[in-house]
Formats: structure tokens, C-alpha cells, sequence
């Protein structure tokens, strides 16, 4: 059967226990509600939320109303929306869990199940497998109570807080007026972005037609996520052509956030995930106070590790996933993984949230703008700094997950003294104790890092790439970018012929 995973349940729309169907979301439910009760949660308040895919209203519906039937309180939201307003909403008004039906950015194929529990935070084990056996132990049949959907109290509050986030991180100051060009990218974020946006003073927004209505079949994308190739080919000709300040791509939940820039050539380019995370990270810490602590994942750029520490904050290091990075540590105030996944008000959300991330990347553009600069002066500063951090990622679609497991473990029982021509040192994560122990390998040089890892949600081996490089002037940086692009192709090679 399904098991959780990221969050939850996540697979194809078909029947049987290893697919997305009522039968497996009935049981989920049930054994969730079992989980609750034992911890003496029953009756307690839940949020229940969909998107805009092939079976969401169908799941959200049975989902609330099992709840309601077992005695808890339920907030059925009135639409489809971005998965953020019910890590929201759970927070906002105290509930005991929340549940998203979503598949995030995977095929029109797949559906899932998000678990929020206490506090607004996804599931970590040992809930996970506590769940689970709840599950396993569900008895037919088991009961329903209609519910009716809640109006849009708590939308509105959802909005209202990120469009205030500007403001309460260092107030408006002096800003441009900036152009932005949009694609919810056949998801639910759209018009919650362009509402987000004009009320944090962005109104000049242009969206992509053809993809701003939900779509769950994403008709004009081979896949869903704005991180593969062609996905964001509409955005960024609708940028060119309106002569946009910058470009903003959201996945079909909208919890997550890529942004494209124009170059001096008038071409546009993609930020890399590690890009925008230091962007944004550096602009919270801005105005955060000392001491503030910002985080990422194994797997992403060292950059923000250095610029922390250069900015008075802290600096925290998890496993990949918001359900670790939302549990970073005390005094947290923004948080990032290289898959365009940004946190940048964990007070509220303690999730990635890919329209808060929208109106601040906006408000950042607006503010360089204002000051004769753009975003690729900012990431030179910072290349200067701390040398150019340069990273890739090398994912490869296997037959199955057991597939990719298998590779790493080969690759773990003879780990390679060099690679790409630099000795390294090996660190095994499954290895290290506590939290951070996860399947993947870390292999580290002077100025080169490689990460290896099968995938928590599809049948991938993910290779993760970074080389530095130094820099001493602005005159230096192509040479340091063509001798970052021949040691990131040599990694590249090397994690291909895996």
C-alpha cells in the first residue's frame, strides 16, 4: 500500500491500495482520526483543503466529512487553493491537523495526501509510522457526515499577512515600480498571487492565459514544475515581450517559487534555487536582528552557510524537506531548499510558500530597481564575497525507487577516492545519528561538493552539484563561470555513468 512519505501519501490515481483513491483516503483519514484520539486530540479543530487535480474535490470531500463523523471540528475550504492557506490555517486558528489534497508538481496522473499536524508543521516520524499502523488497523465501514464548505474568512486573512510581509520585514522604503510577468503554470496560485501582489503595491502584473486557469491535465507542459526544461518557455517569452522587471513561476499548489531575470543581452534566464535562496535569505537577515537563524538543506549551496555568519545570524543545516526545516531551531526567520521551496515568514506558515516568496523576490526587485542595480548585481557582490558558488543537478529517472536505492548502495560499498579529477572525503549519512541520518552519500573537496541520493517521492537518483570558485573583481567573473560550467560537466559525467 501507499506509504508516507514526504508529508504523506503521494501516487497514481488508480484503484487499489498502492494507488490515490476514495478506498485509500477513506482508510487514511480513519487512521489518522485513531492517531488523534490516542493523543487525546479527538474533537479537535481540522483544516481541510484542496487542489485543483483529477479526484481533489472528491478526497477532500470524503476527508472532511469522516472527520465530521468521528466528532472533530472541520474546516472544509471553499475552493481549490494553494496548499499554503492550510499550513495557514491550521496555525491561524489553533487546529489539530490539516490535510492538503495534492500532488504538488508531480504528473496529471498523481494525487496525494498533506498531513499538518499541531502547529502547522508537516509530519515527522515517528507520527508517520504511528499512522501508518493506525491505518493498517482501520475496520470497515466507516462512517461520513456532510460538511459544508467555510467562506473565506481565512483566505482573506492569509492574504492580508503576506501582503503585509514587506512592511514588517524593514517597511517599504524607497521602491520602484516594477513589471512582473506570471504563470501559476496550470495550478490554483494564480489569482491568489495577483491579489497578493496588488496589495503588497504590485499591480502591474502580466500573467500567461494559457496557463492561468487550473488545468489538471497542465495541457501545455510535458511536467508540472517550473524547474524542467520548457516548463517556463511561456514566462519567459511573455516577459520578453512586455519588457518585465522580472519573471515569477509557480508550481500547480503554489508552494513553491521560481523566478527568471533579465540579462544585459535582453535574454532572461532561470534562477537556480540556491540563487533565490540567498537573495531572499540575505533580505531577511537584512532587517531580522542578530542572532536570527536561517536554514537549508544538505543538499543545497554552502553559500548562505557564509553568508549568515557575515550578516550576524545563525546558520542551521537539516535533511531535505520542509517537515525538518520548519523544526530548524529557535529564532528562525527564513528557510530555503534548492527545488524553489522558501519559507520566508515561518511565524505564520511553517511550510514553503511559494506566494509569500512571490511578493517579497518582488518587493527585492523593486528595491534594487529603486537603487540602479538588479538582482544579477546582487549575486556578483556576493560571488565576489564568498567566491562564485556554482551548482547543478544531475536527476535520473530509474524504473523504480528500490532502482535508485540500489545505486546509491553500490556506490556506498565502494566510495571513490577522487572525483572529477579532486580528492574527496567521503561522509556516509546513514552513518550519523538522530535526525540527520538519511540515505545519501556526501562527497567533499577543496572547492567541489557532490551529493547522492535516491528520491523520497518518484523513482530518481538525484545528484547534487557545487564548485567554487574564486573571484577578486567583476572583471573576474566569466573566467571563474567557464571554469565553474567545465568542473560542474565533469561532476555531471561522473554521476551519469552511475
Amino acid at each position: 500500500m501507499l506509504r508516507f512519505g514526504t508529508a504523506g501519501l503521494r501516487g497514481p490515481l488508480q484503484d487499489g491500495p498502492d494507488g490515490m483513491n476514495v478506498t485509500t483516503v477513506t482508510r487514511a483519514t480513519a487512521g489518522i482520526v485513531a492517531w488523534l484520539r490516542g493523543r487525546c486530540l479527538g474533537g479537535g479543530a481540522v483544516i481541510v483543503g484542496r487542489d485543483a487535480r483529477h479526484g481533489s474535490t472528491e478526497f477532500a470531500t470524503a476527508t472532511a466529512e469522516i472527520f465530521a463523523a468521528a466528532g472533530f471540528s472541520v474546516t472544509m475550504l471553499p475552493r481549490p487553493l494553494p496548499t499554503p492557506v492550510v499550513a495557514f490555517a491550521v496555525r491561524d486558528m489553533g487546529a489539530v491537523a490539516g490535510v492538503q489534497i495534492t500532488a504538488s508538481h508531480n504528473p496529471a496522473t498523481d494525487n496525494g495526501y498533506k498531513v499538518y499536524l499541531d502547529g502547522g508543521a508537516q509530519l515527522i516520524a515517528p507520527a508517520d509510522t504511528e499512522i501508518e499502523r493506525c491505518i493498517e488497523a482501520v475496520a470497515e465501514p466507516v462512517a461520513r457526515t456532510p460538511v459544508a464548505a467555510a467562506n473565506d474568512d481565512v483566505v482573506r486573512r492569509y492574504l492580508r499577512r503576506v501582503a503585509e510581509l514587506p512592511a514588517l520585514l524593514g517597511g517599504p522604503g524607497e521602491r520602484a515600480r516594477i513589471r512582473i510577468a506570471l504563470t501559476p503554470l496550470h495550478g490554483v496560485g494564480g489569482d491568489l498571487a495577483v491579489r497578493a501582489l496588488a496589495s503588497a503595491g504590485f499591480t502591474d502584473v502580466h500573467v500567461v492565459g494559457e496557463q492561468f486557469e487550473p488545468d489538471p491535465d497542465f495541457r501545455t507542459v510535458a511536467f508540472p514544475n517550473p524547474e524542467e526544461p520548457g516548463a517556463t518557455d511561456l514566462l519567459l517569452a511573455l516577459a520578453s515581450r512586455v519588457g518585465a522587471d522580472v519573471a515569477l513561476a509557480l508550481d500547480p499548489d503554489a508552494d513553491r517559487c521560481a523566478v527568471g531575470i533579465p540579462l544585459p543581452d535582453r535574454s532572461w534566464r532561470m534562477l537556480r534555487g540556491d540563487e533565490t535562496g540567498v537573495l531572499l535569505g540575505a533580505r531577511v537577515l537584512g532587517t531580522a536582528g542578530p542572532g536570527a537563524l536561517v536554514a537549508t538543506t544538505i543538499v543545497s549551496s554552502r553559500l548562505l552557510s557564509k553568508l549568515a555568519p557575515a550578516r550576524g545570524g545563525r546558520y542551521a543545516e537539516t535533511l531535505t524537506g520542509f517537515k525538518w526545516l520548519a523544526r530548524a531551531g529557535d529564532g528562525l526567520v527564513y528557510a530555503y531548499e534548492e527545488a524553489i521551496g522558501h519559507c520566508v515568514d515561518p511565524v505564520t506558515v511553517r511550510d514553503k510558500d511559494g506566494i509569500s516568496a512571490a511578493v517579497l523576490i518582488a518587493d527585492l526587485v523593486a528595491a534594487v530597481k529603486a537603487a540602479g542595480r538588479t538582482l544579477s548585481d546582487e549575486l556578483d557582490d556576493y560571488a565576489m564575497e564568498f567566491g562564485l558558488h556554482s551548482g547543478d543537478q544531475v536527476s535520473l529517472r530509474l524504473a523504480s525507487a528500490e532502482a535508485a536505492a540500489a545505486v546509491v548502495a553500490r556506490v556506498r560499498a565502494s566510495p571513490p577516492d577522487d572525483i572529477a579529477g579532486e580528492p574527496v572525503k567521503y561522509i556516509d549519512q546513514l552513518q550519523v545519528r538522530g535526525r540527520m541520518r538519511t540515505d545519501a552519500l556526501i562527497f567533499e573537496g577543496s572547492s567541489s561538493r557532490l551529493v547522492i541520493r535516491p528520491s523520497g517521492t518518484e523513482p530518481k537518483l538525484k545528484c547534487y552539484l557545487e564548485v567554487v570558485e574564486p573571484v577578486g573583481t567583476r572583471a573576474d567573473l566569466a573566467a571563474a563561470r567557464a571554469a565553474a560550467h567545465v568542473r560542474l560537466s565533469a561532476l555531471g559525467d561522473f554521476c551519469r555513468a552511475l
